[in-house]
């Protein structure tokens, strides 16, 4: 009969414990859930993009990796660009949350009753201005198992080796919540290896030249960012008739007059149920007041925003991630090119950690998540089936991966949005040939320059909307 040691009954023992653990808190946690938290634009969790996650937040499915099975091939590169996880929210939002409160304590009429006399007697605003945007315990978890699973998926680009001896670059945007992100990415790396006995020495670059590249971009900042014509159709959906419905239904449900709940404090509700939620794992009495319909127009009102700023609303928006397209490139190219024997070995991973705000651009730059019919404040009706929604795209902890690959016919490269396949436009493989891919965007690599595109389209001229 087969005899297992004490030691290592201990140890079975403690991961049969954990693994019932995390399914009990798992199947807990997915009860909780509110209806409308896929709904939550750049505020959505996650796991609501990769549900799976609900029962596992270490799983890995190998099967997202397609080289052609004819060809063999093995990952020789992986670039990961990726957004911060859960924060708390930021001061101008803390300040519209405790606006909100107060409105809600001393004005609202009706006859207080269940999660309304929650609102008004029992819960209690606990935002402050010192938290503005940083990382909470939510958000470090989720950049900790993001690179267990990497690690997992690529045993050999993010090795312990490979890592202690520097060859895996890291860089960051110098905002805090960023720079909290990749070193809890690092100490989920060092979870994945198991305990060394020494202590981890975590480091990595600023880099807000490739990161927060929209900042140095005139032609962005002047053309989009300050320009109050370039957002008109956000302002014209905000004070239009879906939002006007939702003010006035939410307006009546909490027995306040409809002129007092203005569209950015209804703003402010619809973000403290997913704040509850992504900081605390909370189903918030906020939460209540919102139906599906009404969560489809805010997250539409969302999308707008960042379609006319961040995205294919002009050009200019996506041309200012030019710095960081030509980086990824570099990268790859450095990484597929042959090498003679006595030259040094290609970094095999690149780890770069930004914002929503430094995605969007990117994935738009590449020609992804384009409509046909842009969306606009008049055809909120006819975009329910649209393929741009941030609350899908760019949740917290996204990431969009490129992993080349060295296989007989020669390098191929595969993309992966929130570690799901995505297909280069107009490119029919999984894993194209690299030399396709650069055939496809040669119009980029040979243009797209930072100079050019930001200080040629500055000096008075409107944003191009070219879409």
């Amino acid at each position: 009969m087969f005899r297992v040691s004490a030691p290592a009954q201990r140890r079975l023992l403690a991961g049969l414990s954990l693994v019932l653990a995390r399914l009990c808190c798992c199947s807990a946690a997915a009860a909780n859930i509110p209806n409308i938290a896929v709904y939550f634009g750049t505020k959505t969790r996650y796991e609501e993009v990769n549900r799976h996650l609900l029962r596992d937040v270490l799983a890995v499915n190998a099967s997202v990796l397609k080289p052609p099975p004819t060809e063999r091939c093995s990952p020789v590169h992986l670039t990961a660009v990726i957004r911060h996880g859960s924060r708390y929210p930021t001061v101008k939002n803390v300040r519209r949350i405790n606006r909100l409160s107060e409105l809600v304590r001393t004005e609202a009429s009706r006859a207080p009753g269940g999660w309304l006399l929650d609102l008004q007697s029992r819960w209690e605003t606990w935002y402050t201005e010192d938290m503005d945007g940083q990382l909470v315990t939510k958000g470090r978890e989720e950049l900790q198992q993001l690179a267990r699973r990497l690690a997992s998926l690529f045993p050999s680009l993010l090795s312990e080796e490979n890592v202690r001896k520097r060859r895996v670059s890291f860089a960051s945007s110098s905002k805090h919540r960023c720079v909290s992100s990749v070193e809890a990415f690092q100490e989920g790396l060092w979870q994945h290896w198991g305990p060394s006995g020494e202590t981890p020495a975590y480091s990595h670059r600023v880099e807000d030249e490739l990161m927060r590249f929209f900042e140095r971009c005139r032609g962005f900042v002047e053309g989009v960012e300050n320009n109050r014509t370039a957002l008109l159709e956000v302002e014209k959906f905000k004070h239009g008739e879906q939002m006007e419905a939702v003010r006035r239904r939410i307006a009546e449900m909490l027995g306040l007059p409809f002129h007092r709940l203005t569209p950015d404090l209804l703003e402010a509700a619809f973000f403290l149920c997913s704040y509850e939620l992504s900081i605390k794992s909370v189903h918030s009495p906020w939460c209540f007041l919102f139906s599906e319909t009404d969560a489809k127009v805010l997250e539409y009102k969302s999308d707008l925003k960042q379609y006319w700023k961040r995205s294919h609303g002009h050009a200019i928006s996506s041309l200012a991630a030019c710095p960081l397209f030509h980086h990824v490139f570099r990268t790859l190219d450095k990484a597929g090119r042959p090498r003679r024997s006595t030259e040094a070995a290609p970094e095999p991973a690149s780890i770069l950690v930004g914002h929503a705000e430094t995605l969007l651009p990117l994935l738009s730059l590449l020609g992804l998540y384009k409509d046909e019919t842009p969306p606009t404040a008049s055809n909120y009706q006819s975009q329910h089936g649209r393929t741009f929604r941030t609350s899908r795209i760019v949740p917290y902890a996204a990431n969009l991966l490129f992993v080349l690959y060295d296989c007989q016919r020669g390098p191929r490269l595969q993309m992966l949005l929130n570690e799901t396949p995505l297909r280069f436009p107009d490119l029919r493989e999984d894993a194209p040939l690299y030399r396709d891919v650069r055939a496809a965007y040669r119009h980029l690599l040979d243009g797209c320059d930072f100079h050019t595109e930001c200080e040629g389209r500055a000096g008075g001229r409107g944003p191009s909307t070219e879409l």
